[in-house]
């Protein structure tokens, strides 16, 4: 199903805008360094990461065995009783995250005219572990004893449904299924819906697959690290990168219409100003990743010029052939050393769907706060990197206007997103 776009669209309440700006104003985080946006940034301008041992099963069997796991969260204290029977773990960080962005934003969504609001999400893995416990029902009981929940509580697009169901958004909704990608696409897909005049898209990706059904499945793409040490296992860019980590979470962000959230007064984060997507060419065929061509697409359709790039938050495979494709992609563009690179997910590991929305956010706050956030754990570049990687702590700015964030996702998805200051 990657790639695949599933979609409601019902006719919107304000006509249509075509080029209208869509800006963040509301921000929400489940992570494994931080349940919620302020425990997150705090962790993260630390340099605390959160990847340790499996704990959500027992992975003592299994070549990898640390993951990055969201601490301290009971579902019981965020999700409603008759909600825990029918949502994946995943599901619930979802709504979670989705619950904060939305109080963030100040926005009341009751008071909306219907259809102005709707929700877009990225998903690579929808509910697994659901979607584990209830096949191995049937197979071990019977199909009397498969839920019925079953049915959605494991689909790809069960947070966007979950999220609008429980916060009446009724416009447009749908999924992006891109794997690591799908959190920049899903947010482009609701500006998408802005400009044909919604209001305001929840939006961004939330993902959770440690369990061991998608234990297995990551191991079957052999990108995992099987270092038992968390301060050495996952270190993109580095001359140790040996794969990466599995981390759970990831953000939903409000992205409102420009014009309706000048109307309102909201707070804003930044502006989503320029995006692209391309596909890397068929394996084999010699042709250059499209993550070159993503970064350049991007860019100008903000209307940006590399020398304005304040910091490029890289997707950071931490595999070695991967992160060379992503540093000369980068050292195409900007020039060597030519732009400050970081990748905070070394604290978070790599959420899939979830990653790249967590990235935005640490966008958006870099603006806010003028900081560069660090890549952790990585002591030395391997030869050939030419970065002006953010190590060790924060990097200061006297300000911070643009931010480049890039994704790439399993089976040559690329995706860039450039967003500026209010």
């Amino acid at each position: 199903m990657s790639g695949e776009v599933l979609e409601h669209t019902a006719v919107p309440a304000r006509s249509a805008r075509g080029t209208a700006k869509a800006v963040f104003t509301g921000i929400g985080v489940t992570a494994p360094n931080g349940l919620g946006t302020r425990a997150w940034w705090d962790a993260t301008l630390r340099g605390e990461h959160g990847i340790g041992p499996v704990s959500r099963f027992d992975a003592s069997g299994y070549p990898a065995t640390l993951a990055g796991e969201v601490p301290g969260f009971d579902a019981t204290e965020h999700i409603p009783s008759r909600l825990l029977t029918q949502t994946d773990h995943a599901t619930r960080l979802a709504l979670v995250a989705a619950q904060e962005a939305l109080d963030d934003s100040g926005l009341d969504t009751g008071a909306l005219p219907d259809y102005a609001a709707g929700v877009v999400t990225a998903s690579s893995a929808g509910g697994f572990e659901f979607g584990q416990r209830e096949l191995e029902a049937l197979w071990s009981k019977g199909g009397q004893y498969v839920s019925a929940y079953q049915s959605f509580a494991w689909f790809y697009a069960v947070n966007s449904g979950q999220i609008a169901i429980r916060h009446k958004l009724r416009g447009p909704s749908g999924v992006l299924v891109s794997e690591g990608a799908g959190g920049l696409d899903a947010v482009a897909q609701a500006r998408r819906q802005l400009r044909r005049g919604s209001s305001v898209i929840v939006t961004g990706g939330v993902d959770g697959t440690v369990c061991p059904w998608g234990w297995t499945a990551h191991l079957s793409g052999r990108r995992l690290s099987t270092s038992g040490d968390p301060a050495r296992a996952f270190v993109p860019f580095d001359a140790g990168a040996r794969g990466h980590v599995v981390g759970e979470g990831g953000a939903i962000l409000v992205l409102e219409d420009a014009i309706c959230a000048q109307e309102r007064g909201a707070r804003v984060y930044g502006q989503l100003s320029g995006y692209a997507s391309t596909f890397d060419p068929r394996p084999g065929t010699g042709g250059e990743p499209g993550l070159r061509r993503a970064i350049l697409l991007a860019l100008a359709e903000a209307g940006v010029e590399p020398g304005a790039v304040d910091v490029v938050l890289a997707d950071a495979a931490g595999v070695p052939g991967l992160d060379r494709a992503e540093a000369d992609a980068i050292t195409a563009v900007f020039g060597p050393g030519g732009v400050p690179v970081t990748a905070p997910k070394t604290m978070t590991g790599r959420l899939g769907a979830g990653g790249a929305s967590l990235d935005l956010a640490a966008a958006l706050l870099a603006i806010r706060d003028s900081v560069l956030p660090p890549t952790v754990h990585v002591d030395r570049l391997a030869d050939g990197i030419d970065l002006d990687l953010v190590t060790g702590a924060p990097r200061e700015r006297r300000e911070v206007r643009t931010a480049l964030v890039l994704a790439r996702g399993v089976g040559g998805f690329n995706a860039a997103a450039v967003v500026e200051a209010p």
